[in-house]
């Protein structure tokens, strides 16, 4: 069973950036659909941004589009989300989902929070 592993969160002031990433040891990623959700505290988890394994299709939803960006880097089988510009309605716990085709598979989550 593939094992995401996720890194970058933390505490950061308004307007400052982050970039977490999300690997699959083990796993190739180019055939895989990836994603990034978010859940904030008393709230349903939400996507983010999506990215299709062609590379091609990408979403970002509307309130982050702009300032955040999904990529990856297959080489490395790492998803990254490039955040700038923070906000404090940014603080979530997020979490990289990846699907080969068989169900997603979800990473352990990393605290975001943005506090002046």
């Amino acid at each position: 069973q593939a094992q995401l592993v996720e890194s970058g969160g933390g505490l950061v002031q308004p307007g400052e950036s982050l970039r977490l990433s999300c690997s699959a040891p083990g796993r190739t990623f180019s055939k895989s659909d990836k994603a990034w959700f978010r859940q904030a505290p008393g709230k349903e988890r939400e996507l983010v941004a999506a990215l299709r394994w062609n590379g091609e299709d990408i979403y970002h939803a509307d309130s982050v589009k702009g300032r955040f960006t999904i990529s990856r880097d297959n080489a490395k089988n790492t998803v990254y989300l490039e955040m700038n510009n923070l906000k404090p309605e940014d603080t979530a716990v997020y979490y990289c989902s990846v699907d080969w085709g068989e169900g997603n598979y979800w990473g352990q989550g990393t605290q975001v929070t943005v506090s002046a």
